[in-house]
């Protein structure tokens, strides 16, 4: 009978259309190592070079498809199509859906080949926008919505199980740095490319609300296609040494992880008490970074009495200055701090608080909030490079980063799905409303208060900077 079960189980798992799937998109089994130094020197440089420019481009190329629906929040309030709430409640179910996707997708990552699996998400990401375009039933968009998040999910631990099986503890900090820059690249992309296409003339093309949505689709299947095509499993599944025995870089050792199963080590990352403060000290920055995404260019609207066009060319200035701060960050850290984090993360997340006040409580000049939106952007992207999965990183088993990265990732997002919701909701409380007859139909104007959530933004930071400040002795592990 036990002998029926077990053939059973082998079939279900091997033969069977499920178990092809799985097979499909598992990583390949490790290799024996080559005699040759040469060929591991020269595929060594080769995939080192690939996978940093792949996960980059292609990870900021699927942001679009993340980002696109805030875009078009102010033109669907405008039209009536969905109220303040309705929007909060939609944009926090993909940031729900991310935060699942990025934790189950964290651990599946440490057992899959990264360059399927991502391009998977990355393609299910188009069709969850393509979706999006022709509904206007608010159930409907927040269950596609919610679906796009945890498709979205695939991309960041894909991209650092691929940055830890490439790249050492010693240069990771500069390679993240690099990596995260996709995320300003994506907003940029997205706040500044997909504004043009739907705002009015002269600045804009004009077009429908539904080409915000059309072209990221567009833009996610081709990233899919170049991921799926170029981005490699792991060294060792290519007969290669693992990076750190390359490099002669190892960190500390953490004798139970050596001999452990990766599910073993998996979940030995959840009793580290310095990935929970990491975790909570990340929510608590993602509330600001997304209340920013989310309601930045919709505040600067209709408090600062900008067009749309020009309010989201000013959160696109703030995502350029991102880039740079993800790369001086992953600099400083490495170089000035030996690979530590924590002074960074002090540094950085300073620079990301101050300028809030000024952009917040600063006087109506265009210039002085341009400058704050510049500064802000360079310190946010600099240590949420660091909150948002580097040091989580550098804290766990290099074998097991994906589930760091994605125990991180769900409290992150968690955070940034619960701001949107409060957010929503304490905007729309305060909601005014004008009304202006007209011979054909009664003419109305909305007017909101940002005072509350601003407050709600402001302190999540303050909070954050805090609680990554307790982690100042932390060090790397191997």
């Amino acid at each position: 009978m036990m002998g029926t079960i077990q053939r059973f189980l082998t079939y279900c798992v091997h033969e069977s259309i499920f178990g092809k799937i799985i097979g499909y998109f598992a990583t390949r089994n490790d290799q024996p190592v080559s005699s040759d130094q040469a060929y591991i020197n020269q595929q060594f440089q080769h995939h080192r070079r690939n996978v940093i420019v792949i996960i980059t481009v292609c990870y900021g190329l699927g942001y679009v498809c993340r980002l696109a629906f805030n875009v078009v929040k102010k033109p669907l309030m405008d039209a009536g199509v969905f109220t303040p709430e309705e929007l909060g409640i939609i944009g926090s179910t993909l940031l729900y859906g991310y935060a699942l996707g990025k934790f189950t997708n964290g651990f599946l990552a440490d057992h899959a080949h990264v360059g399927r699996f991502f391009a998977a998400g990355l393609f299910l990401s188009a069709m969850a926008n393509l979706g999006m375009s022709f509904s206007s039933l608010a159930w409907i968009s927040a269950l596609l919505w919610g679906l796009n998040g945890w498709f979205q999910g695939f991309g960041a631990p894909s991209s650092v199980v691929s940055l830890a099986h490439w790249y050492t503890n010693h240069e990771r900090g500069r390679y993240y740095g690099i990596w995260s820059t996709a995320h300003s690249i994506g907003e940029g992309l997205t706040y500044l490319g997909i504004a043009w296409l739907i705002a009015a003339a002269p600045k804009g093309l004009g077009l429908d609300w539904q080409w915000g949505l059309w072209t990221p689709a567009i833009i996610c299947v081709f990233a899919a296609y170049v991921v799926w095509r170029y981005l490699p499993d792991r060294p060792k599944t290519m007969g290669l040494p693992s990076v750190a025995d390359w490099k002669s870089d190892h960190g500390r050792i953490i004798p139970e992880a050596a001999s452990e199963s990766v599910w073993k080590t998996q979940l030995r990352v959840l009793t580290i008490p310095s990935i929970w403060i990491l975790a909570i000290a990340s929510s608590s920055m993602y509330i600001t970074r997304y209340a920013i995404n989310s309601w930045g260019n919709v505040y600067l609207q209709e408090i600062r009495g900008f067009d749309l066009f020009d309010a989201n060319l000013f959160i696109f200035f703030n995502t350029v200055a991102g880039i740079l701060g993800c790369l001086v960050y992953g600099l400083v850290s490495d170089k000035f701090f030996n690979a530590r984090r924590p002074p960074a993360n002090l540094i950085f997340g300073l620079l990301e608080l101050l300028p809030l006040l000024v952009i917040f409580y600063g006087p109506q000049n265009s210039l002085l909030l341009g400058v704050a939106l510049v500064v802000y952007g360079f310190g946010l992207s600099g240590i949420l490079a660091s909150l948002g999965g580097l040091f989580a990183i550098d804290i766990a088993p290099k074998k097991v980063a994906g589930a760091a990265m994605g125990f991180i990732g769900i409290f992150s997002y968690l955070g940034a799905g619960l701001q949107d919701y409060i957010s929503g909701k304490l905007i729309y409380s305060s909601q005014i409303v004008f009304s202006f007859p007209s011979p054909e139909q009664q003419f109305q104007v909305y007017f909101y208060n940002y005072d509350k959530p601003i407050i709600f933004w402001i302190g999540a930071s303050v909070l954050s900077i805090v609680l990554a400040s307790a982690l100042w002795k932390v060090r790397a592990a191997d």
